[in-house]
């Protein structure tokens, strides 16, 4: 039976990954799947329990996993703690080696009038930002002091090819179009980049490569985001283009990630937004996000179908008008996850209907 870990987090952590549990349960228990649940304690609250964001026993328990479902972590509770609860994360990612973060972002058709931009500029628009994940400034050696500080951004050439593959396959599997994002007229990390992933392009020569240093890039997302299909990057680029793609939807609210590493070792799924405190435990938050990152795990673990019938129910919900207060809906956090489960009975009804 494939096991799941949940870790909750902080904020609004527990409230979206709620609905995005019962929506798996849902689903396991239509489809056979037979998913197991265990909640461990991570990130703020674990500092507050156990002295640490990322105790023994939750590594212990993630490394025995199938699948990890990570609700946000943080807040300024922990801001001046000895160890910060993202320390936990940078942590947790590095022992399990989820060097590939795959952050998917599309325009529901339907919706595009919830975008900040014209609907002109934003129909059609579906991309995967591909980042690499234990590497660069986020993990380099840290000088910091009150007059000076350093963060030291290093790659080697096998991290830049490990992240490589994974983006071509992922264009391979889509429209077949890559985008390799650097800073290569200014960064020796980003030349060594940029070589590294022109000499992996040549054994994927069905995949259109281009490249696009990182200020361009951040405004043809913005101004032209149709023009992209998969893109890759480092691990402080692909943070911040991944945020900046995700508004393009209305809403960070909306959009699911898998942080995944080498094949047999269990990946981790997450929104993308913070533990927004300043609205946590008032169901105000927007599960959708989470629900999404569901779907991927049920993917991840080899459940197609019941993914796609999981993004299907979210895409109706919100085309049905039932959205959050970030969307300029009224729909509490409880209520959207209640709608996506209404419209999986509905379709798991109309299934069994059909094969009757």
């Amino acid at each position: 039976m494939p096991k799941i870990i949940v870790l909750p987090g902080d904020g609004i952590g527990p409230e979206v990954t709620e609905q995005a549990l019962a929506c798996l349960a849902l689903l396991s228990e239509a489809r056979g799947l037979q998913l197991t649940f265990q909640e461990q304690d991570f990130g703020g609250v674990a500092i507050d329990r156990h002295g640490a964001p990322l105790p023994p026993a939750t590594l212990a328990a993630c490394k025995s996993a199938d699948a990890i479902l990570l609700g946000a972590i943080g807040g300024p509770k922990w801001d001046t703690a000895p160890e910060r609860p993202e320390q936990g994360l940078l942590a947790l990612r590095a022992e399990l080696g989820l060097f590939a973060n795959l952050r998917p972002a599309h325009i529901v058709p339907g919706l595009e009038h919830l975008s900040p931009l014209r609907p002109d500029i934003v129909t059609g628009a579906d991309a995967l930002v591909v980042r690499e994940l234990i590497g660069g400034l986020y993990f380099g050696e840290k000088v910091e002091g009150t007059e000076a500080a350093s963060d030291l951004c290093a790659y080697t050439r096998s991290e830049v090819e490990r992240i490589a593959h994974v983006a071509f396959q992922a264009a391979r599997n889509r429209r077949s179009k890559l985008t390799s994002v650097d800073k290569a007229n200014v960064l020796a990390t980003s030349r060594l980049w940029r070589r590294t992933v022109i000499e992996i392009a040549r054994q994927y020569p069905d995949v259109a490569l281009d490249h696009l240093y990182v200020d361009a890039a951040a405004m043809a997302l913005i101004t032209h985001p149709t023009r992209f299909d998969v893109i890759v990057t480092e691990n402080l680029f692909g943070d911040i283009l991944s945020d900046a793609l995700s508004v393009i939807g209305g809403s960070i609210g909306l959009l699911a990630s898998a942080s995944t590493g080498a094949p047999g070792t269990p990946a981790l799924f997450e929104p993308i937004h913070g533990s927004a405190p300043d609205i946590a435990g008032q169901d105000r938050a927007n599960p959708a996000g989470t629900i999404a990152s569901a779907a991927m795990l049920l993917d991840h673990l080899g459940h197609p179908a019941a993914a796609a019938e999981l993004r299907t129910a979210i895409d109706a919900v919100l085309l049905a008008g039932i959205r959050t207060g970030d969307l300029g809906g009224t729909a509490t956090c409880r209520e959207f996850g209640a709608a996506v489960r209404e419209r999986l009975l509905q379709a798991i009804d109309q299934r069994e209907q059909a094969a009757a």
